[in-house]
């Protein structure tokens, strides 16, 4: 532990160089509310960071990571409702300008001011506290469990993918990936009483929790055939241009496909020709405006969403090589990663 006033910090500071640094805790300034952090998850992105081949543009070092976290408020500046203290929340990470077209649309993660998000260009939540705009903030119920929350940010990312995909109560929808992004998926489109869910991935080890989130059918990809199509509505989690394309040959005629994953760049992607013939929708979610993020949290709080499964692992913030590897190891039993600042309770 630390002396009061003071805090650990982890510090990027370049591709494959980190630190841990203690720094003293500052005052929120106007309109900002600071959060004493208990949770935050990797992901694929935080490994980019280390890595140092997320794209040019997105990423400023050095750069304190965590974009996907929970805590409580302990502390608000001038400006912010005081009965904002003490609350549990998670927070949006784009920090959007609230002033051009784009915002004023509800598409924050659109802001043509230009890129600032949390955790890459903005101090992230590996460290013990956050101090964000407050208006970023959403509330959880004071029973939340905190560590599930830490997945709000990711399950918002697919909550902007349903409300795009506007499944409806009898159509039949698919989901392809089977990671956390797709486990999470498969809760929301069981959510809206399909006749069908079927999930499709590279893991077969997924296809009891998919099936316990309302699944109705689990394929490896390589079970896939021609026979199964037909679908209305189809989200893609797993992030290659073949994930793409399966999950493009899913859909009926005039069918509706979200696509999350992002390919490497240069990947073949869909075939113009068949979109147009067969007159699918296709629609694409990058981040997660505030829409998403409320009907994720309502979600949660409602009890409809399953998040503490799918962590497999907590640790605290001086292992952050370490979860970075396990992220990276290709282990199937890796699910979501944690890191916990204030240590394990």
């Amino acid at each position: 532990m630390h002396m009061s006033g003071t805090e650990d910090v982890l510090v990027l500071d370049k591709p494959g160089s980190h630190r841990l640094e203690s720094r003293a805790i500052a005052e929120p300034g106007p309109g900002d509310a600071r959060v004493r952090v208990h949770a935050s998850g990797i992901c694929g992105s935080d490994r980019e960071l280390y890595q140092g081949n997320r794209p040019e543009g997105y990423v400023r070092y050095p750069v304190t990571p965590g974009h996907e976290w929970s805590g409580t408020v302990e502390a608000v500046g001038a400006g912010v409702p005081e009965a904002l203290v003490g609350r549990k929340v998670v927070g949006e990470g784009f920090r959007n300008c609230q002033v051009c077209d784009r915002c004023h649309a509800g598409d924050t993660t659109l802001c043509t001011a230009g890129y600032e998000e949390t955790g890459f260009t903005r101090p992230g939540a590996m460290a013990d506290t956050l101090t964000l705009p407050a208006r970023l903030l959403h509330p959880l119920s004071d029973d939340a469990d905190l560590g599930a929350a830490a997945l709000l940010e990711p399950a918002a990312c697919i909550a902007a993918a349903a409300l795009k995909a506007r499944a409806q109560p009898g159509e039949r929808v698919a989901v392809v990936g089977t990671g956390t992004l797709g486990m999470i998926a498969v809760q929301f489109l069981a959510a809206v009483s399909p006749a069908r869910l079927l999930v499709v991935g590279t893991r077969p080890d997924r296809e009891q929790l998919s099936l316990d989130f309302g699944a109705t059918d689990f394929r490896t990809r390589d079970q896939l055939s021609d026979q199964l199509s037909g679908y209305d509505v189809v989200i893609e989690t797993a992030g290659s241009a073949s994930a793409a394309r399966s999950s493009a040959s899913l859909l009926r005629r005039g069918g509706r496909l979200v696509l999350t994953g992002i390919p490497a760049a240069g990947a073949d992607g869909l075939d113009p020709t068949d979109l147009v013939v067969r007159q699918i929708e296709v629609q694409t979610v990058f981040g997660a405006p505030p829409a998403a993020w409320s009907h994720a949290v309502r979600v949660f709080d409602a009890g409809l969403l399953t998040l503490r499964p799918l962590i497999t692992h907590e640790l605290p913030l001086t292992d952050f090589a370490s979860a970075i590897e396990l992220v990276g190891s290709g282990d199937p039993a890796v699910g979501k990663v944690l890191l916990r600042p204030q240590g394990l309770d």
